[in-house]
């Protein structure tokens, strides 16, 4: 549990998305012992959510799952963020032709968040889940979204994602980050392997248009083996799939 977090809170979210990730109704104990809850406060929590009416209770089958009323708190979110849905159309058109895995990433702080996901479809394959984060520092994409701030930014925020990364041996400096930034800068498109995971390469490409105001990026990731032999055709393929987006106003 991050530092800082409102337990209760931290806990209805965590229940919320391991319903999103198995997709199917859960008894009390699957739920208790996935998260790690002793059975007592988790029969108080899925109680309230009950009450609240975002879950509903099978008494017969004894198992609980979502109603549609915690489908309706995000609807509006992919229409606020992406419009009329045309950078999700891209990112459809990209996952079609290459089987990757395909997301929009922003700055969140100091981490970079996968807005938007579409998994890959190769059986050897990295799962990312949507809505995750990590530190820019370790991630191709959050070096790419570097590139609209300043030195004296860049340098702020590389020093804070580090201090958030646990072992010292996963920090990465910012003299080596930022040529990185700078050339990314001219092209607006980087490669890069092993990052965020070993034996994974990724492509990003910055979205010409802003969401919400602020810089994104189209990554697609998938493994060395396949991605590095088609760098260059899968990075003009990005380009020419965000160019129409230019006309895209920000949300």
């Amino acid at each position: 549990m991050p530092t800082g977090t409102v337990k209760s809170a931290t806990r209805v979210l965590q229940v919320l998305e391991y319903f999103a990730q198995l997709r199917t109704p859960l008894a009390l104990k699957q739920i208790s012992d996935a998260l790690g809850y002793p059975q007592s406060s988790t029969t108080v929590l899925l109680k309230n959510l009950i009450a609240l009416g975002y879950l509903n209770y099978n008494r017969a089958d004894r198992v609980y799952f979502p109603t549609p009323r915690v489908a309706s708190l995000g609807d509006w979110v992919t229409q606020a963020l992406f419009g009329q849905g045309r950078i999700v159309e891209v990112m459809r058109d990209l996952h079609s032709a290459t089987g990757e895995t395909v997301s929009i990433c922003m700055l969140n702080d100091i981490y970079v968040q996968y807005i938007r996901v579409i998994q890959s479809t190769h059986q050897l394959r990295f799962h990312t889940d949507e809505g995750s984060m990590r530190p820019l520092t370790l991630s191709a994409v959050g070096w790419l979204l570097l590139t609209d701030r300043c030195d004296a930014e860049i340098e702020n925020l590389v020093r804070r994602a580090n201090i958030a990364v646990p072992r010292k041996e996963d920090r990465v400096a910012l003299d080596v980050i930022a040529p990185q930034v700078a050339d990314a800068r001219e092209r607006k498109s980087l490669y890069m392997e092993n990052m965020p995971l070993l034996g994974g390469a990724t492509i990003g490409v910055v979205l010409p248009c802003l969401v919400q105001g602020r810089i994104a990026v189209l990554g697609m990731g998938g493994t060395i083996e396949r991605m590095r032999p088609h760098r260059a055709r899968y990075t003009a393929l990005m380009r020419r799939l965000v160019q129409p987006l230019s006309e895209v106003q920000s949300a």
